[in-house]
């Protein structure tokens, strides 16, 4: 299971400044400024969902003149001219069982937008990954006749299959970031469109370690590790204490290794200091804000949460360790047989169809087996062939996607005044 696609119900509360976005769930939801176009409302989970919304927005206005967007979003959608009723970082948490201490306001927030959507119903609706959220709101609004739109498909493919039957009833498209994941709804006759990933068009298909060194102000010699425990709070908290000490555990044995963080905001960096502070080695690992691209342009390898990193780092040519931990309950779940069908969760791995990188899971996230495997990884004698797999998974992706996600959403507003999809 990948970070991007389907984390469990993807919900769950973060920090936020309250003055920032008007809530859901505060009181009186505002109107939505701007001029008497269509209107399209988005729901993006997290920061990669507000990526792709940013981008998404941008495409359609080149398409769409006078096109409204509103909804629940992220800063860079905010940015791009989204009105935000709700934050996207209201719906960021992995786990099917740790969303349960949210869920009375989950509800709350997706019975509030279903009832001001069937009031005055969007021309169209586009869930962006949260699948879990994302897909119960658009049955509902599906039901009433609004068009509706789910961008990045949930990994129904790899686990839980018996989802499609739902994703069959409540969207009239998915669109797909990843090749083989249309074929799986051409199979089970579900209206599906491979877009690419906009990574993959944003990322060039070479960079410069020295220059990306040089930017972040490393040494431009001797080897790095770009060190990613996540973009979520309770990633960071899983993930960053094994990930503090098999720093620990590689600088013990190679003195001369550079350790570079790039972390998703102010606060998960304040985590993960703390973490590297209880593992002694705060001093020489150098923590960014931001910069993730950079990070991992400038290291050699990198150890990171599962997700849309791994396939940053994909993009970026490096090999990787990738490390993945959910809660004992989700865990427990999981084993039930039947339940997941993929042999992999590493994004690099699904794409090559074969263990291409390293991943542990759960137990095996330890500095004891993270370390010897991030050596091996800076070591490996088949680096060529490495770089050579994931330029053909970089090539793959790389369609433009933003504007063929903004074709098929364009596709489906006409078919839908044209009365074809009902």
């Amino acid at each position: 299971m990948s970070d991007e696609e389907d984390r469990g119900p993807a919900a769950g509360a973060r920090g936020r400044n309250p003055e920032e976005t008007p809530l859901m769930n505060s009181g009186p939801l505002p109107p939505t400024p701007g001029p008497a176009g269509p209107l399209i409302v988005l729901v993006a989970g997290e920061a990669s969902g507000d990526t792709l919304g940013q981008h998404l927005i941008h495409a359609l206005r080149e398409r769409l003149p006078g096109v409204r967007f509103a909804g629940v979003a992220g800063p860079k959608m905010i940015a791009a001219g989204c009105t935000a009723w709700e934050h996207s970082e209201s719906l960021a948490i992995m786990g099917l069982f740790e969303v349960l201490k949210h869920l009375p306001r989950l509800l709350r927030l997706r019975r509030g937008l279903v009832e001001r959507l069937l009031a005055d119903p969007p021309a169209l609706f586009i869930g962006i990954d949260a699948p879990e959220f994302n897909l119960g709101l658009a049955a509902k609004l599906h039901g009433a006749g609004i068009p509706t739109i789910q961008y990045v498909s949930p990994q129904v493919w790899a686990w839980r299959q018996g989802r499609i039957r739902k994703i069959a009833a409540s969207v009239d498209r998915v669109l797909c970031l990843l090749p083989f994941e249309k074929q799986f709804y051409d199979n089970h006759a579900v209206k599906a469109v491979f877009v690419g990933h906009p990574l993959a068009d944003e990322i060039p298909l070479e960079l410069d370690r020295h220059a990306a060194r040089s930017v972040l102000g490393l040494a431009g010699e001797g080897p790095c590790i770009a060190v990613l425990p996540g973009s979520r709070h309770g990633e960071v908290v899983r993930l960053g204490p094994d990930f503090a000490r098999t720093i620990a555990w590689v600088a013990q044995r190679r003195p001369a290794m550079q350790f570079v963080a790039p972390m998703v905001n102010a606060r998960m960096r304040t985590l993960f200091a703390g973490f590297l502070r209880e593992a002694g080695v705060e001093g020489k690992v150098t923590l960014l804000d931001g910069q993730a691209h950079a990070a991992m342009a400038a290291s050699d390898a990198v150890l990171l949460a599962s997700g849309t990193a791994t396939l940053e780092a994909t993009l970026v040519k490096r090999p990787m360790v990738v490390a993945y931990r959910l809660g004992f309950l989700t865990s427990l779940i999981l084993k039930i047989p039947g339940m997941v069908t993929s042999p992999f969760f590493a994004q690099p791995n699904l794409l090559a169809n074969r263990r291409i990188v390293p991943e542990f899971f759960n137990d095996a996230v330890t500095a004891g087996r993270l370390g010897p495997a991030l050596l091996e990884q800076i070591d490996r004698p088949d680096r060529a062939d490495v770089v050579a797999a994931f330029t053909g998974i970089h090539q793959a992706l790389r369609r433009d996607a933003s504007r063929r996600a903004a074709d098929a959403v364009v596709e489906l507003l006409e078919e839908t005044a044209s009365g074809q999809t009902r």
